[in-house]
């Protein structure tokens, strides 16, 4: 099993916290848009939603037969999302612990959620174009999220 932080980089103007929104009423996880390549064959799939499943025993979230080679390999989302504070420079998300596939690329699509950096009114957006432009009217401000940039690192597995 091979541990992958998913880092994200991003320009914060006037917000902090970003997060991937989690229905915490029907206990709906975010649905991770990740590209993944066979260790076998190095196959790259095309987009997957990848969900972590309600109630999993900690198996996977995820299991997958490559359509070239046939392997079967499974991907699991560790523990749930860490905001993203650090304006322009990467830091960790979340862990995919991953066995027989390596996640490549990652999409921020669907909802997300920030705070404002100075009035802490809270913002609910989509992130399907990759960025978010808004104004804070409480802190008298434009607010935004650009220029996401994202990356997997081989991490260690927090306990």
């Amino acid at each position: 099993m091979t541990v992958f932080d998913l880092q994200l980089k991003a320009d914060l103007e006037n917000v902090t916290d970003l997060l991937p929104v989690e229905d915490t009423e029907s206990d709906t996880a975010y649905t991770w848009f990740i590209k993944f390549q066979c260790g076998s064959c190095h196959e790259t799939t095309e987009n997957l939603e990848f969900s972590p499943i309600s109630g999993s025993r900690g198996e996977a979230n995820l299991v997958m037969s490559c359509k070239f080679c046939k392997r079967e390999s499974s991907a699991s989302i560790s523990g749930p999302p860490q905001p993203y504070t650090k304006n322009g420079e990467f830091a960790t998300v979340t862990q995919i612990e991953c066995r027989g596939i390596d996640p490549v690329a990652f999409e921020p699509r669907g909802e997300w959620k920030a705070k404002g950096a100075e009035s802490n009114s809270r913002f609910t957006f989509s992130l399907d174009e990759n960025e978010w432009y808004d104004y804070d009217d409480d802190a008298g401000e434009t607010v935004s999220v650009s220029n996401i940039e994202a990356q997997f690192v081989r991490g260690r597995q927090q306990k």
